[in-house]
């Protein structure tokens, strides 16, 4: 036929146009982030004795984190933050939606086939203009397939699929922060309730060594050696103590309630059995400022969502171009009931369109700019959520640095306290003092040793904030795999 060779040049044609097809999309760049070289807290000078930068064979291990704290129900409490919490589940939904959602851009890829078919019973109008059929009622039946397909001139459907996969690579940068988040917080959570743990202890001893005390004063008193006051000061002392210890068991209750939620438990049935050990306090290697970029998941998530806003512009952009959709049609149709598939009923159609708004009120101009404004958006909370992630990390290095030698004043301040609670007690049973001085001397010494616990556990919860600002042991290559993501344009207009 003379009409074959002119449909296959322009077919080749369109082809061609739409492998060539350009995008609007401006051209994607990370957002700038002013980085040190080192963190200030960090390797070199005294702030930064014990974190020193880790080399490849030595980073943070990735995964189990908290297995460096050392206790066995620790790393079974963290294991259930995995299977059993709530907010964790809601997270991975939330992947799922993304995923969904980035399948659906994807869709546009593929041509839109359709099949449909009618059976109806019809009355023509009486006063419709002739049409060459004399029946007042009539079948009209029809039966066919239609395909659609949009050609990607201006790059609208890749721009779409490129920002739905980096929204998915921002939802699963979003499920590692989540889980990060929540293991951190478990941790945290345990490390003060262990601190309670030392304390009750602590307390439950200071009752019973307030107790002899109680017993020895008033053996002085009958003997008539002390006074009542000393009598009531001791007895003072001891039913404080005991009051600390209930108090105490409260907030560690507290805690155990919380990490109950954070593992998807019922609080008024999970228990944690106390426990005295001691945590070890981990040595974490640091890396250099500007790998945190790709190790904290929240980081890449915002980078993400930048790139994504940068797509969209493009597909805001697209809108002011005409699109161009193939399409074609092929059936039968019939105004009797029998006989459908007959050769004189088949139809079908086969043609290119073009479609173009020639005016909208300004609609299009206004998403262009609502786009670019949402892409600059994007960039400033990449760059204020990567600032901040430095800020954590320093902050909890200096934390650290001046707990460690607080630490180390602390311990000679409970020697000190210890001895002269001695020296006090020794003096009272002399008759060279009264009972005043061994209660300063009993509250300085309880005090210091609470404070010493505090610290411990300031230092512990210090080191836990200090692995979440550094991405735990997630870093951006974690991230599960995503299908491949069209290359970025390099088009800039």
């Amino acid at each position: 036929m003379p009409a074959t060779p002119g449909w296959t040049a322009a077919l080749a044609g369109l082809g061609a146009i739409a492998l060539s097809a350009c995008s609007f999309a401006p051209k994607y760049t990370v957002p700038d982030v002013p980085i040190a070289g080192r963190y200030q807290a960090g390797a070199g000078g005294d702030a930064g004795a014990g974190w020193t930068p880790a080399s490849p064979a030595d980073r943070l291990a990735r995964g189990n984190w908290w297995t460096l704290y050392g206790d066995d129900q620790l790393d079974a409490l963290a294991a259930r933050v995995e299977t059993g919490s709530p907010d964790l589940a809601a997270a991975l939904a939330h992947y799922e939606q993304a995923a969904a959602y980035r399948d659906q851009t994807r869709a546009a890829y593929f041509p839109n086939l359709s099949l449909g078919g009618t059976v109806e019973r019809e009355r023509a109008s009486a006063m419709q203009p002739p049409s060459g059929r004399s029946e007042k009622y009539f079948d009209s039946n029809s039966l066919g397939l239609s395909a659609a397909y949009e050609l990607d001139l201006w790059g609208r459907v890749r721009n779409s699929v490129r920002a739905g996969n980096a929204g998915l690579a921002a939802a699963a940068a979003d499920l590692e922060s989540a889980r990060l988040s929540l293991q951190a917080e478990l941790v945290d959570d345990y490390v003060q309730l262990r601190r309670y743990d030392s304390e009750t202890q602590l307390l439950q001893d200071t009752v019973v060594a307030y107790d002899k005390a109680l017993q020895l004063t008033q053996t002085r008193h009958d003997g008539g050696i002390a006074s009542g006051l000393d009598v009531a000061r001791a007895r003072t002392q001891l039913q404080t103590a005991r009051a600390q210890v209930s108090t105490t068991a409260a907030q560690r209750t507290l805690l155990e309630h919380a990490i109950a939620v954070l593992i998807g438990e019922s609080p008024s049935s999970f228990t944690i059995a106390a426990d005295t050990t001691p945590l070890a306090l981990p040595t974490i290697p640091l890396e250099l400022p500007a790998t945190l970029l790709q190790r904290r998941p929240d980081i890449a998530a915002a980078e993400r969502r930048t790139a994504a806003a940068n797509a969209t512009v493009g597909v805001a952009r697209a809108a002011w171009f005409p699109s161009l959709n193939l399409s074609a049609s092929a059936g039968y149709s019939s105004f009797d009931n029998s006989d459908w598939f007959k050769a004189s009923n088949l139809f079908w159609a086969v043609g290119p369109s073009l479609a173009l708004d020639l005016f909208n009120g300004g609609l299009r101009a206004a998403q262009v700019r609502q786009a670019r404004a949402a892409l600059d958006e994007a960039g400033a909370d990449y760059r204020a959520v990567a600032l901040q992630a430095f800020s954590q990390v320093e902050d909890n290095l200096t934390v650290l640095a001046r707990y460690r030698d607080a630490a180390a004043d602390q311990t000679l301040a409970v020697d000190a306290a210890q001895q002269a609670l001695d020296y006090a007690m020794t003096r009272y049973r002399e008759g060279a003092v009264n009972y005043l001085d061994v209660t300063v001397a009993q509250t300085a010494a309880l005090q210091t040793r609470r404070d010493q616990l505090a610290l411990q556990t300031g230092r512990l919860r210090a080191s836990v904030a200090l692995i979440r600002a550094l991405g735990g042991g997630w870093s951006e290559g974690d991230r599960p795999v995503m299908a491949e993501a069209m290359p970025e344009s390099d088009a800039s207009r």
